[in-house]
């Protein structure tokens, strides 16, 4: 991942998506460290091939390429290839689904921490979290009926899932970068 990935945001980002398929791992009883390669790796090609054609050509496929001939197990390279809706590709397997889940809904965390005073993760709570869900011009990058989706194939109720996501990344805010700012 930090061969392909230069952006400290973009590494930051697939830190958070993979400590929370982490905590869904935990919690299920799968594999953690085959789920945490899936969720680090899930975007460390979309720097070099962003792919706004949404081909080939580009992100996932070119990482999947790269994984496969790697030895990457078909359930790593399918749920990789599940996250991002224009593959085509059904999400099928659990981890598939919470990679899904977890990916959009990572980034509103982290927006809604940023936007904090002070910038620290550990005093954000739901209810504020449900305000900036439904205020579509904040981070408008975050695609909400992605997470709403995600929730729904997963089986979980959209804030419950919210709320196990926040605990998973308050839980290492340190590595993510949300601790807050010094006084």
């Amino acid at each position: 991942m930090k061969q392909w990935t230069s952006s400290e945001s973009l590494r930051k980002h697939m830190l958070a998506v993979e400590t929370a398929v982490v905590a869904y791992a935990r919690r299920l009883g799968e594999d953690e460290e085959l789920w945490s390669a899936a969720a680090l790796l899930h975007d460390f090609d979309y720097e070099r091939y962003p792919n706004p054609d949404r081909d080939e050509t580009g992100h996932p496929y070119v990482g999947v390429a790269e994984l496969r001939s790697r030895g990457y197990p078909d359930i790593v390279i399918d749920a990789v290839l599940g996250h991002a809706d224009y593959t085509g590709v059904a999400r099928v397997t659990t981890l598939a689904k919470v990679l899904y889940a977890c990916d959009e809904l990572t980034g509103l965390i982290t927006a809604a921490t940023l936007v904090r005073p002070g910038k620290d993760i550990a005093g954000l709570g739901v209810p504020s979290l449900k305000k900036k869900f439904k205020d579509k011009a904040f981070a408008r990058g975050v695609a909400r009926e992605d997470v709403i989706r995600g929730a729904e194939e997963l089986g979980v109720e959209l804030w419950e899932h919210v709320g196990f996501v926040l605990e998973a990344m308050q839980a290492r805010s340190d590595e993510l970068g949300l601790t807050g700012t010094p006084s």
